[in-house]
């Protein structure tokens, strides 16, 4: 089964400016996307990856084919003056090639050495599927407006996705086996030909322990004074190791909503994984799964629009809470709290609404059929909710 990135359209008419930077998980679809639109919209191009050693020798050669109108150059990250070595192939080739890079390492800030990028490329953040990509469905959404909820008539689309995840390979086998098989074999590769590729590990055993642990800790505040203990290593050690692995991409943090007139109880952020399979309790499951879809979104307005937009969440010294805060250039649009099957507005919900003059509320509900307003907070299933956005 096959189904058109969300990203593809935007990524061609951006090419006809700058390069294009597609960063993602590994086997989130990245060298899928690029092939297809090569195939699509570019009659001869070429398509070389860092890790085959011809491919290699090729890249460094820097002698393109003179009829290729795209060049996808893949992991070329790895190579320690890669920016330098791309702003140079650019800067030479750009009214004759046009170029795609991919990798699996956060590109925006990955830096090896070399000179800066920037006015090059525009870069794109590749994320799992989510249940509104799955549908093939494209919502219009624009900042401080409502979000665009309607009727979603299938369920068992949200519970597939809930289960397998929203990486390709696993979500459109849809087998348990695949889905075990394919956690084991994308980890160990994470380590063996990203991690270590790139960085240098000291004890890279820890680190693998650290990514096990993970899991059971998503959806709540991470600690890396109770990680250090579990792991019996420096706080030095795990915070590396934390940044390595969200650098690459197995997970990513949000941290609490700071502002003058409000005091947060807490500096630490919440983890949550960008593959939400790997979770066995089914309210922290639940969580890391609308944490995902609204990072999505959040990544989107920014990436195409140019929103500055970030995702934190909400928690002040009387212990107050709600799940998710969106705020556009510092200034609140939405929160979200998520349940089970909680369908009373929640008044840490409530409080931050109208404490922080919050346009619009949300309590997610982890059932179908329910969508109604109660006390300025609009009380709805996860499946339409998730549907309306990217």
């Amino acid at each position: 089964m096959f189904k058109k990135r969300y990203i593809i359209k935007s990524v061609a008419e951006d090419l006809r400016e700058k390069m294009v930077f597609i960063t993602g998980p590994r086997q989130v679809g990245k060298t899928t996307l690029a092939k297809d639109l090569l195939a699509e919209k570019f009659k001869e191009s070429i398509y070389l990856n860092w890790d085959n050693q011809s491919h290699r020798k090729r890249i460094m050669s820097g002698k393109w084919p003179a009829n290729a109108e795209l060049i996808i150059l893949d992991e070329v990250h790895k190579y320690r003056q890669w920016k330098s070595f791309l702003k140079g192939e650019y800067d030479v080739n750009k009214k004759r090639h046009k170029f795609i890079i991919t990798g699996s390492a956060r590109l925006d800030i990955f830096r090896k050495g070399g000179d800066s990028l920037q006015g090059r490329y525009h870069l794109y953040r590749l994320h799992p599927f989510t249940l509104a990509e799955m549908a093939s469905k494209s919502n219009e959404i624009v900042p401080f407006r409502e979000l665009p909820i309607m009727q979603h008539k299938k369920w068992e689309d949200f519970e597939i996705l809930e289960k397998f995840g929203g990486f390709p390979e696993p979500l459109f086998a849809q087998k348990e086996r695949t889905l075990r098989r394919w956690h084991n074999e994308r980890n160990e590769r994470l380590f063996r030909e990203d991690i270590r590729d790139v960085e240098m590990i000291r004890e890279l055993g820890k680190m693998k322990i650290l990514s096990d642990i993970l899991p059971e800790r998503a959806s709540t505040l991470i600690s890396v004074n109770n990680l250090r203990e579990d792991l019996e290593a420096s706080h030095r050690a795990v915070s590396n190791w934390l940044e390595i692995l969200e650098n690459f991409f197995y997970h990513f943090r949000i941290y609490p909503y700071a502002k003058t007139s409000f005091r947060s109880l807490k500096k630490e952020p919440k983890i949550y994984l960008w593959d939400w399979s790997q979770i066995e309790d089914e309210g922290r499951k639940f969580e890391n799964m609308v944490a995902s879809h609204l990072l999505k979104m959040a990544h989107w307005l920014h990436d195409r629009e140019g929103y500055k937009i970030s995702l934190c969440f909400l928690r002040d010294t009387d212990k107050r809470e709600a799940d998710f805060l969106l705020t556009v250039s510092g200034k609140p649009w939405l929160v979200v709290e998520v349940k089970l099957s909680d369908e009373k507005p929640s008044l840490g919900l409530k409080y931050f609404r109208k404490k922080l003059d919050i346009p619009f509320a949300y309590q997610v509900v982890r059932k179908k059929g329910v969508d109604y307003f109660k006390d300025d907070v609009r009380v709805v299933s996860a499946d339409k909710f998730l549907m309306s956005l990217v």
